[in-house]
């Protein structure tokens, strides 16, 4: 079985502003991701 990961579902990361795709670890809150990583959910945490 091929999985084409050109169908995930994206968002953009609102303090690097990065693009970043869906993981599997975040299938059940989705809705709720907001950040690309554990780095910009760190209160203080700025653009590099």
């Amino acid at each position: 079985m091929v999985h084409k990961k050109l169908t995930l579902p994206s968002k953009t990361c609102p303090v690097c502003g990065r693009p970043f795709v869906w993981r599997k670890k975040w299938a059940r809150d989705w809705e709720n991701v907001r950040y690309c990583s554990e780095r910009w959910r760190r209160p203080g945490a700025g653009p590099p």
